[in-house]
């Protein structure tokens, strides 16, 4: 049906087409074009999206999709019902040397000069809320879980990990608050274009593509917190090299505020593996998710006592003197024990 859509609606007839993550992506003459499903969202977000692409792309950003017109010069095609767009990239090579620090750094200078006032797709300033929001629903569940008594190894484990985890939680809402009341933001703390969770998959590694429907707009803190943590959890053991690169190739571009570090900090400090665990299995009925969800929190609470060290030697690992930049710690034993 894609392919029926791309000729009645755009004349475009694909030579070949590949399946990349989740995405079918259709090729003509070395311009590959990517048919995205949008029924459910709001025109309000899609007109945002189009503007920050719109926005990387006249940066010269070579990368990031495109949003491409139809036959009637309209950007939103409506097939059966159903609601499209068509997105354009020109240009995907992988560069041979990634450097995920420097790339992200400029992709983050080039969207902190967008014009334009974004609400729809922004989180700028709202991470306490949504943490408030996202701990009051777990409150709800855990209470539930309670009541109704414990009837598997995950309900257990969740009454039991609860409580701890909460503390993480109101910790990190805290440490927000703090900084927020303490810190003044400078030029560089302006918001930009983010990604909702930036890690090393998500440009792609066949080729790159940067895509809106990946994207918030947000405090460029937040990519710089996810990428850290989803490389503390693939490798565990020797991710310090990797994120000391990434921070020194980013900061050689632009250099991090107090407040940057602060808000890094207190992304890392919201148990957010912990947090879509939960969410995760009690919104699904999946016996499989159910049975991959459990080993995950085993295996998260397992390991919590070395999270906890990570988070309280943050800076020290990374050679930053928490006192010099303003930064205050948190006495973990004394404040969660």
């Amino acid at each position: 049906m894609s392919i029926e859509i791309l000729r009645e609606y755009f004349n475009i007839t694909p030579d070949t087409s590949f399946l990349d993550g989740k995405y079918l992506r259709y090729v003509k003459e070395e311009k590959i074009y990517t048919l995205v499903p949008v029924t459910n969202m709001k025109e309000e977000v899609l007109v945002e999206l189009y503007l920050m692409s719109d926005h990387l792309a006249s940066q010269g950003d070579r990368n990031v999709s495109v949003f491409y017109a139809a036959k009637d010069q309209k950007f939103l095609v409506t097939h059966q019902e159903e609601d499209y767009v068509l997105l354009l990239n020109s240009y995907t090579k992988v560069p041979a040397k990634r450097s995920f620090g420097r790339k992200l750094a400029k992709f983050h200078q080039r969207g902190r000069s967008i014009q334009v006032e974004i609400q729809h797709t922004s989180s700028l300033g709202k991470w306490k809320v949504y943490w408030e929001k996202r701990l009051e629903q777990i409150e709800k569940v855990w209470y539930q879980v309670v009541q109704e008594n414990p009837n598997n190894d995950f309900d257990h484990m969740f009454v039991e990990t609860y409580p701890y985890y909460m503390g993480l939680c109101e910790n990190a809402i805290q440490y927000i608050v703090d900084t927020e009341l303490d810190e003044e933001p400078l030029d560089i703390d302006v918001g930009t274009v983010c990604h909702e969770r930036f890690n090393n998959d998500i440009w792609g590694n066949r080729m790159w593509i940067r895509n809106p429907f990946d994207w918030v707009f947000d405090h460029a803190s937040r990519d710089i917190a996810e990428w850290i943590r989803q490389q503390y959890f693939r490798k565990n053991k020797s991710f310090l090299p990797d994120v000391q690169n990434f921070l020194d190739e980013y900061q050689g571009v632009t250099s991090l505020s107090s407040f940057s570090w602060r808000l890094i900090y207190a992304r890392l400090l919201f148990p957010l593996h912990y947090v879509e665990c939960i969410e995760q299995y009690y919104l699904t009925n999946s016996e499989k998710q159910h049975k991959q969800l459990e080993e995950r929190l085993h295996k998260h609470i397992r390991d919590s006592a070395e999270y906890e060290s990570f988070l309280g030697n943050f800076f020290q690992l990374l050679g930053r003197n928490p006192v010099k930049w303003n930064i205050p710690e948190i006495g973990w034993f004394n404040v969660l024990g």
